[in-house]
C-alpha cells in the first residue's frame, strides 16, 4: 500500500470504529463488559506485553498525588523534586511523563518501578473494566497504541 491508500485505510477504519462505539453505546452494557472481559483475557493469552511495551514508548499515564507520592519515596526524593524531574502539567491540568519513551522502561522492555508505578498504568489498557461503554472512544484511541486493544476491538466490534 502506498502512502494515500494507508491513510486511506486509517480514515475508514476511524469512521467505522466510530460508527460502531454509537451502536455499541446502545447494547446491553453488561453483555458488552462480559464480551469485553472475554476478549481480554484471550487477547493477553496471545500477546505478551514485554515483546511490545509501546504504551511504555508512546504515551503516558496520569499521575495521581498518591502515584507521585509512592513513586517518590521509592526514588528517595521529595514529591517537588520528583515532579521536577520526571513530570510535567498537560492540557486537562494532569501530571505526565515529561518525556517518552518512560524513563522507568528498560531496554528489556521490563518497567524499573513496576510495582510501585502509577494506577493508570496498573490499570491499562482498561478493557477489562466495568461500563465499557464509557470509555469507548479511549478504548478505540488505544487501538493505535496497544495489539491487544486493537484484537479485543476488531473481534468484538464483529459480535455487535
Amino acid at each position: 500500500m502506498n502512502l494515500k491508500e494507508l491513510t486511506d485505510h486509517g480514515k475508514a477504519e476511524k469512521e467505522f470504529y466510530t460508527k460502531w462505539i454509537k451502536k455499541a453505546k446502545k447494547a446491553n452494557n453488561r453483555t458488552l463488559d462480559e464480551q469485553f472481559h472475554q476478549l481480554h483475557n484471550e487477547a493477553f493469552r496471545k500477546i505478551d506485553c514485554l515483546a511490545c511495551a509501546n504504551c511504555c514508548k508512546t504515551t503516558s499515564p496520569i499521575f495521581r498525588d498518591v502515584d507521585i507520592k509512592r513513586l517518590a519515596k521509592r526514588m528517595r526524593m521529595t514529591e517537588s523534586k520528583f515532579i521536577d524531574a520526571y513530570l510535567k502539567i498537560d492540557e486537562d491540568q494532569d501530571y505526565v511523563l515529561r518525556t517518552a519513551p518512560c524513563p522507568f522502561l528498560g531496554a528489556d522492555n521490563y518497567c524499573s518501578v513496576y510495582e510501585d508505578r502509577p494506577l493508570a498504568c496498573r490499570e491499562y489498557p482498561h478493557t477489562d473494566r466495568k461500563n465499557m461503554y464509557q470509555i469507548l472512544p479511549l478504548t478505540r484511541k488505544n487501538m493505535e497504541v496497544c495489539p491487544a486493544v486493537s484484537y479485543i476491538m476488531k473481534e468484538i466490534s464483529k459480535k455487535i
